[in-house]
């Protein structure tokens, strides 16, 4: 039996770890990015040469894109893959995060099409997705997840039902502020206990062990300790992007969030120093930096 193909939209942390979960759960993969590098990184050999081509091999395309506006432009765009009088069905799976209420109406203008819309936010880094570590966040209809219990199986075995589309976004983005705080605590920590005097691979050690542990120490706490930041799992301006959106809704519904405002304020800083396309872990180093120049 052919293994059935899976289109993959964007080719960035994201989706080259999905392709390698793919891969390894007996299916193929065909992937697009607009990005030739990507592209090369992918396999040149299994990826398209736009959208379009890659809808017409792969009844299921998971998208990982940066934001909304990507996935609007290229599902409903003047170029988009909807647009070109597109009849074939299709199950798009979403794995990026979003503003709630945009992809919940980039959902249900695919509804116009013969298209069944999944959202899936993955909480995870894009090492522990191509692990198998990852969350997925479910928004959408439960028949939809059912009919694609194996090809989720394979992109995540620990999910969870959160409700209507926009649901899980929302879900993503209140994990995300939890997450992004206990990074920024951490980092402080380590860069506290280096200035009084303490190993920080000894004081990594026994945060891990205290009532203080969470699950950032084992992903970030080694980058942290070696300074070591140029092989992102998740980028910083991957991070600014989602806590813009965090603060965006907490401003319409005047939620003020004192410590995401510091943890923006940090990233801000990092994205100044050119610092971009580091691992997020690269916060202390921002941390740091205010100790040496006050």
């Amino acid at each position: 039996m052919d293994k059935q193909v899976i289109g993959i939209i964007g080719l960035g942390l994201m989706g080259q770890a999905f392709g390698k979960r793919f891969n390894v759960n007996g299916f193929s993969t065909l992937g697009f990015d607009i990005n030739p590098e990507r592209c090369k990184e992918f396999g040149e050999a299994q990826t398209t040469s736009s959208v379009i081509k890659l809808a017409k091999q792969c009844q299921t395309l998971v998208l990982c894109l940066f934001d909304s506006h990507q996935i609007r432009d290229t599902l409903l765009g003047p170029h988009g893959l909807l647009t070109a009088q597109y009849h074939q069905a299709l199950n798009i799976i979403c794995t990026s995060t979003c503003e709630p209420d945009e992809i919940a109406e980039i959902a249900m203008q695919c509804g116009a099409h013969p298209v069944r819309f999944l959202e899936m936010p993955i909480s995870g880094t894009s090492k522990q997705v191509a692990d198998g570590d990852g969350l997925g966040l479910m928004g959408g209809d439960q028949g939809l997840i059912e009919d694609l219990a194996s090809v989720l199986n394979a992109m995540c075995t620990k999910r969870m039902y959160v409700g209507e589309i926009g649901s899980a976004s929302k879900a993503k983005l209140a994990i995300n502020l939890v997450l992004g705080l206990h990074r920024a605590a951490l980092a402080e920590g380590l860069v506290f206990g280096s200035r009084i005097g303490l190993d920080p691979n000894i004081l990594l050690d026994l945060l891990k062990n205290s009532a203080a542990a969470s699950s950032v120490m084992k992903v970030k706490g080694p980058m942290m300790v070696k300074r070591e930041f140029d092989h992102p799992q998740s980028r910083v301006d991957q991070s600014l992007k989602d806590f813009g959106l965090i603060r965006k809704l907490a401003d319409e519904k005047k939620q003020p969030l004192p410590l995401a405002t510091q943890y923006i304020e940090l990233l801000e800083s990092c994205l100044d120093q050119g610092e971009g396309k580091q691992d997020n872990a690269i916060i202390l180093e921002a941390i740091r930096r205010r100790g040496e120049s006050s």
